[in-house]
């Protein structure tokens, strides 16, 4: 690959497919498969109670903090938003990222590229860059696979090899709670971190794994513990945050790294907020203690049918494993696949069962789904199990894309759907689930001998005297006529709340409470109504002086 005939001087405009969204539209845009992670695929079905959140595109954030060419980030533009820039400015490389589903989004923003800025350099990358033959579906002059980081250095000129710097990315924006909308102040608590990309454990469906190499492939942005310290003590710093989303495939599998960095953290005195992804045998390499201490707060946890054979869950028991994480205070997302290939009419509903089982925080539901790029979709396309499908309906949220030997692609979805109906029915609102957790970490982590340990339970408990106890009174009366059994353990948490937490808690459930339980009542009014939430737009420049 050459350079760009300006070398690093060229302008750069890095973009995420427009919007809006959650609307079933010509360009591929689904009403089921909204810009929320948690709404879509983990508390869909919860209603009000769903917590609603975005995330930002963190790829061309993090390609634009490590290139020194002056470039401008567009995150979730509107159709005019990216018209107007194009049109504004005259950019030499338009970077278009994106995920599968959005193809026809891409195709039509490579088409606006070619007639509006007419001597730019189309540059797509993101997982759409995995689809088959994608040179031929969309008019791009560069298709970038894998770490689009060094691929841009490469291409502007730029030291490849140069550290990786990384930038100030909050972990969610636009956070709602029972329809009320969070000041940023209480919505942004967390920075992004992303120490990895790619995963070693490379399962035949996952799509990041695939995409950074496969199986046994990753790539460490930072290799040791005291490396991914000073990145961590320095966004604290900066943005004054002592909780970090860390976006890591798998980061507990590196165990040296993790306890490097939790040497580092002891010497320091810092007391810090940890949310991972791991892998149930990952966290299994750790001491309970050794977890706390870490400050891991929150897992999100692969807990696929123990008859699927994946090499991630074999020889834990994870009905144990959730078990004794919730019981220390530390929150789980379980994630379940519906319609593996051993799955049948008979034994469906007991698989969805034995998941829900684990009673963890949060759940995702995913059907099993060969995506573009993915061993799982080269052996179905080989196998001829593939259906011929829209790309914009290949995302797990909807039906299945491959010809199933038991289950059709219309009982997918009946499947799927009564995975998270049964999900809530059996365990209750997510947000209860938390609440409870948090006071269980409260109970046994108030009188640690470790101070780091001490202070970071007593900031959780001070959630729990303010607004989850407000939060948990409108639940409780909400679900009273509805969910009677539910409504009364709800009940019986908040009264341990009080006893544990003191007269604040009663306090703030008597002021708080009502006004949210009237939020509530007036979010599920609007989402009767058919009521969408969309991310706002972004524009950031860097290194823009001058132009």
């Amino acid at each position: 690959m050459s350079t760009h005939s300006k070398g690093a001087k060229p302008r750069v405009l890095l973009t995420s497919v427009f919007g809006p969204y959650a609307r079933d539209d010509e360009f591929g845009s689904r009403a089921i498969n909204p810009m929320e992670l948690y709404h879509n695929q983990v508390t869909r079905m919860q209603g009000a109670f769903s917590p609603r959140i975005f995330h930002r595109s963190w790829g061309i954030i993090l390609i634009q903090e490590n290139i020194s060419a002056p470039s401008t980030v567009l995150d979730f533009p509107t159709r005019q938003d990216f018209e107007h820039e194009l049109t504004r400015h005259q950019y030499d490389v338009v970077g278009i990222s994106s995920i599968v589903v959005n193809l026809g989004k891409v195709r039509e923003m490579c088409n606006m590229v070619r007639r509006l800025s007419r001597g730019s350099v189309i540059v797509v990358g993101g997982h759409v860059a995995a689809i088959p033959d994608i040179e031929q579906m969309v008019d791009a002059d560069h298709i970038v696979r894998g770490d689009g980081v060094s691929w841009m250095r490469r291409y502007l000129g730029d030291d490849e090899s140069a550290p990786i710097r990384h930038p100030r990315i909050a972990a969610g924006f636009g956070h709602r709670v029972l329809g009320v909308r969070l000041p940023r102040c209480l919505g942004s608590t967390a920075a992004t971190v992303i120490p990895s990309v790619g995963c070693p454990v490379g399962c035949s469906f996952c799509t990041t794994s695939a995409f950074f190499g496969g199986k046994g492939r990753f790539k460490n942005f930072y290799e040791t513990g005291d490396e991914l310290f000073q990145v961590m003590a320095e966004i604290e710093s900066d943005m004054r945050l002592h909780s970090f989303f860390i976006m890591d495939e798998n980061f507990l599998l590196q165990r040296n790294r993790a306890m490097a960095l939790l040497e580092r953290m002891k010497e320091q005195g810092k007391s810090w907020d940890l949310y991972v992804f791991a892998s149930a045998n990952a966290v299994r390499k750790y001491q309970i203690e050794e977890l706390i201490q870490l400050g891991i707060c929150w897992i999100w946890m692969g807990l696929e049918s123990p008859h699927s054979g994946y090499a991630k869950l074999q020889g834990c028991d994870t009905l144990q494993l959730t078990r004794e994480l919730r019981q220390n205070g530390i929150r789980v997302l379980g994630s379940t696949i519906v319609g593996m290939e051993h799955h049948n009419p008979e034994n469906m509903r007991d698989e969805i069962e034995y998941a829900i089982s684990h009673d963890t925080d949060f759940h995702q539901f995913m059907l099993y789904t060969p995506v573009p790029g993915t061993p799982l979709y080269a052996q179905m396309a080989k196998d001829c199990l593939l259906i011929d499908v829209d790309l914009a309906d290949i995302h797990g949220q909807y039906k299945f894309n491959w010809r199933h030997p038991a289950i059709s692609r219309d009982d997918s979805k009946k499947y799927l759907d009564w995975a998270f109906q049964r999900d809530y029915e059996r365990n209750g609102p997510s947000l209860y689930r938390v609440c409870r957790t948090t006071l269980e970490g409260w109970k046994r982590y108030r009188d640690h001998p470790d101070a780091r340990v001490r202070k970071r339970f007593e900031r959780e408990a001070r959630a729990l005297k303010m607004a989850y106890s407000g939060l948990l009174w409108a639940m409780e009366r909400r679900l009273r006529r509805t969910r009677a059994g539910t409504s009364d353990q709800i009940r019986a948490l908040r009264d341990e709340i009080h006893h544990e937490c003191g007269a604040l808690s009663s306090f703030t459930s008597a002021f708080l409470g009502p006004l949210l339980l009237y939020a509530t009542h007036r979010e599920e009014r609007r989402l009767s109504r058919g009521k969408k939430y969309e991310p706002r737009t972004f524009v950031e420049r860097k290194n823009w002086a001058g132009f």
